[in-house]
Formats: C-alpha cells, structure tokens, sequence
C-alpha cells in the first residue's frame, strides 16, 4: 500500500519519466547492447542525434538523454583511424552532447556532462587559405577525461584537452590543453580558477602561476 501511495503522490510528469527510462533501459538491455562495442548492466540510452554504437564503450549505469550525438570517425578517404570512446561506469550525458572522435577517447567513471557540451579529439587542418576548413585533412590529438569530473552546461572541449579527476569546468568555458586533478576550470579560454588544497580540506583560489591564494 505505502508503494501505491507513493505513485499517487508522484506528478504524472514523473511517471511518465519513468515509464520512459523503463523503456530505453529494456531497449538498452535488448537491442543496443549487440550493437555497442561494449555495455554493462543498467544502461539508459535515449534517441540519440546520430551515434556510431560500434565505436562505443559504455560501462554500467550510464545515463544518455535524448538528441546526443556520439560519434566515431574511422576513415578520412584513404586514412583509416581506431575510435573508441569509452563512457565509463555511472557517467551521466545530458541533452544536446556533441562527442566526435577519431582515436581513443575516455570519460572517466561518475563524470556529469551537463547539456550543450562539446568533446571532440580532432580538429581540421586550415593550413590551405583558399580551401574550405572541411575538406582539409583531420588531425587528431589526445583527448580525456578524467573521473568524478562535472562539465558545466555549453562547455567547449577542444581536442588535445586532458583532464584529470575531479575537474570542475564552469558553464560555457572553452577548454584546451593538460589540467591536474582537482581543479576548478572558467573562462575564454578556460584558466585554472581554484584547486582542491588537501592541507585545508577545501577548494582554494589559485594565482596566475597555480599557487594557492588567501581569500
């Protein structure tokens, strides 16, 4: 009886999230699960944009909402590349998510990937001034991420950018290059704003060198 009552109190907008995941969650179970290079248990994945499920790794407990795209790119005319993009255990993908990749790509396990956010590990050369950018070659350059990280929503991670765990990257920061773990990234282009100091226990401001800061 407490379980009815529970439903009845539930807004029908929730019931029918959750019929929804129940669905995608079987749809996982049944049908992409032999699609997918690889997949754990307790996957949800909803209509995707485009995806390449051949190319993709998910561990368990993967979350994907509707309308990402995740795609691996294995050739480039006579070029052939090795995609693989790795979504680990308990990583959550919200709406909008734009993953490209031509090599290896890694989310670390726990990782929040707000909305609108963009992963990709390989640009175009533009070395050609009167040829259109996207008929030039790919060009791919090692991209990660590392564990327990959150992606604020419209985040920018241009290929070459590593992070390691327990990165914070603010809302709308476009971000390249190499991050330590436990750091707090914003800005364009994204700089280092605060790290975790464990002498303290807590996140604290860093300097333009890296350095810990009083506030």
């Amino acid at each position: 009886m407490g379980r009815i009552a529970s439903i009845r109190r539930t807004p029908p907008s929730r019931r029918w999230q959750a019929l929804a995941f129940a669905w995608w969650r079987l749809l996982t179970a049944t049908i992409h699960r032999w699609r997918l290079r690889g997949c754990g248990t307790g996957n949800i994945v909803a209509p995707p944009l485009f995806w390449t499920p051949e190319f993709i790794t998910l561990g368990s407990g993967v979350l994907i909402w509707r309308g990402c795209r995740i795609e691996g790119i294995d050739s480039e005319g006579d070029r052939q590349f090795q995609p693989h993009i790795e979504i680990q255990d308990g990583v959550s993908l919200q709406q909008h998510c734009h993953i490209v990749a031509v090599g290896p790509l890694v989310i670390g396990a726990q990782t929040t990937i707000s909305f609108n956010v963009m992963i990709m590990d390989v640009d175009h050369e533009y070395g050609a001034l009167d040829e259109n950018v996207m008929t030039q070659p790919l060009v791919h350059r090692r991209t990660s991420i590392g564990r327990n990280c959150f992606i604020g929503a419209g985040a920018k991670l241009q290929p070459g950018t590593e992070l390691g765990d327990n990165c914070v990257v603010g809302s709308n920061a476009v971000v390249r290059g190499q991050y330590p773990a436990g750091c707090v990234l914003a800005g364009v282009p994204a700089k280092i704003v605060k790290r975790y100091n464990p002498a303290r226990g807590r996140w604290q401001k860093v300097d333009s060198r890296g350095e810990f800061v009083d506030d």
